[in-house]
């Protein structure tokens, strides 16, 4: 399955921005999905993650909480990251990801995800 992220773009801070998640296989079970950003020369970061059961919980980084809100649209099989109050220190390429269904792998809380997109460009100017 192939992960498709879309939404990025170039903000102002205080700005507000929503990206989008599909998969390319509708048929496509997951156990959860997430957000994971890259700023250029830093380490990988979660962001965000919500379950693709009923349930729909979520997961934030300390960074984004309060800010950021994970949510899904089950008939269409997307996951949206509604991203508020964007500040300069958001910006990075953010990465769609999925967890399989029937895999129940974490690391330190965070969901190991088995699919990743190719990413998608977020800037915020000050």
């Amino acid at each position: 399955v192939q992960l498709q992220a879309s939404g990025g773009g170039l903000v102002q801070a205080g700005d507000s921005l929503i990206l989008s998640c599909a998969a390319s296989e509708r048929t496509f079970r997951c156990n959860a999905m997430g957000w994971f950003r890259q700023a250029p020369g830093k380490e990988r970061e979660f962001v965000a993650s919500i379950t693709c059961g009923a349930g729909g919980g979520t997961k934030y980084g300390d960074s984004v909480k309060g800010r950021f809100t994970a949510s899904r649209d089950r008939d269409k099989g997307t996951v949206q990251l509604h991203m508020n109050n964007l500040k300069p220190e958001d910006t990075a390429v953010y990465y769609c990801a999925a967890q399989q269904d029937g895999s129940r792998r974490f690391r330190n809380g965070i969901y190991i995800m088995d699919y990743w997109g190719k990413g998608t460009q977020v800037t915020v100017s000050s």
